[in-house]
């Protein structure tokens, strides 16, 4: 393993196009679990040019809550803060494309008799989780995030006046003896009121960017490598400037590029789908391998077969950071917790109304919110199990 490196992570903003449609999409998967806990949603949507495009298979009463479902996209739209010419909640076109689900793929997955709940499709999912901060994540990823998370906040707040919902943030860290120790380039593009110069973008965000990172980490970073807004002008953006589409930062939803990515997208998807459910479950794993001192870094992986309960494989690695051997962890992972759909969501109580706050600033590295449920999968809560390994 290489211990000194440089490495990137980026993030974008609630108001990046494509996190417009997570957000819509993960909305449309919370209505139908709010009525039934056991709705099955597959949603996609498109955002461009004041238009929004809603398409996908639900189990549910998919006509009938047609227009409610409209006005929750509005909703959407509003609270992320788009009232511009090119894309604004009043006046947006909303097309309604939803229907029902396959009744081969709801064949597969249904129990019926002695068969237990199959998997919604076959892949594979990856979890990891690292001491690089607190919260068990990469660092990269995790400052990227929080820039964003905090220029939001004070865009709604009203304390960072000409800022628009439409940004993106990228952290470069060097690494020493595998942990990182400072900043070498931060780039932050917003989309900005006109009139506004990069200079004065750059006197507005830069004590956000002091807020995100800590004093430690930045006081190498030079002027030469602060970027922001480097094309000089950033006023047309959200779906106006650039076409949304569900699922197309499934990088930035999970570890910034630092562990693998089975590919599957999260949002839009109710949780008998394992790219959702089996990927929290990896990382849920992960994270309390890591809380439990068996490892400082843990990947794991988990596959499954289309209609089938039961993980075909689960693969451990704890990139020779793990202080018992990880054959012994793979082996007592299924004792520890039961990897079926069915099992994933029992335990992580994923049959409720938690997924639209996920779409923006990661699924990962959140705080688990004991009241609502959401983000059950950050709970440390198999950290005794885990130790008991050792």
């Amino acid at each position: 393993m290489r211990k000194d490196y440089l490495f990137t992570s980026e993030s974008v903003s609630e108001g990046h196009p494509d996190k417009v449609s997570d957000r819509i999409s993960d909305m449309v998967v919370d209505h139908f679990i709010a009525k039934d806990p056991f709705a099955r949603v597959a949603c996609e949507t498109l955002t461009t040019t004041n238009k929004v495009v809603l398409a996908g298979e639900i189990r549910g009463p998919v006509q009938e809550d047609k227009e409610e479902i409209i006005s929750k996209v509005r909703d959407c739209i509003k609270d992320i803060g788009y009232e511009q010419e090119g894309f604004h909640w009043q006046n947006a076109d909303i097309q309604y494309l939803l229907h029902g689900q396959s009744a081969d793929i709801a064949m597969g997955v249904d129990s019926s008799g002695n068969k237990d709940e199959g998997a919604g499709d076959q892949g594979i999912m990856f979890g990891y989780a690292c001491t690089e901060t607190p919260e068990l994540m990469p660092a990269p990823i995790y400052y990227s995030h929080k820039i964003l998370e905090l220029m939001a906040k004070g865009r709604k707040e009203g304390s960072l006046p000409g800022l628009e919902p439409d940004s993106k943030s990228q952290v470069t860290l060097k690494y020493v003896n595998g942990q990182p120790h400072a900043v070498t380039s931060v780039v932050i593009s917003t989309q900005h009121t006109d009139g506004l110069s990069p200079a004065d973008v750059q006197e507005i965000v830069t004590p956000v960017l002091k807020q995100a990172i800590p004093a430690p980490l930045l006081q190498h970073l030079s002027d030469e490598e602060y970027y922001v807004n480097p094309t000089g002008n950033f006023v047309i953006g959200g779906p106006d400037g650039d076409t949304g589409l569900t699922g197309r930062k499934i990088i930035v939803d999970t570890y910034g590029g630092a562990a693998p990515h089975g590919g599957g997208a999260f949002s839009g998807k109710d949780p008998t789908k394992v790219d959702r459910s089996a990927a929290y479950a990896a990382r849920y794993l992960a994270k309390n391998i890591v809380a439990a001192g068996l490892s400082s870094q843990c990947t794991i992986q988990l596959s499954y077969a289309i209609g089938v309960a039961k993980p075909l494989s689960i693969y451990v690695n704890t990139q020779g950071t793990n202080t018992i051997d990880e054959a012994k962890i793979e082996a007592a992972i299924p004792e520890i917790m039961n990897l079926s759909p069915k099992g994933i969501r029992e335990k992580l109580q994923l049959n409720r109304p938690i997924y639209e706050q996920t779409a923006a600033y990661g699924h990962f590295g959140r705080t688990h919110n004991s009241t609502s449920g959401a983000f059950s999968w950050e709970a440390l809560d198999l950290v005794s199990d885990f130790k008991s390994l050792a």
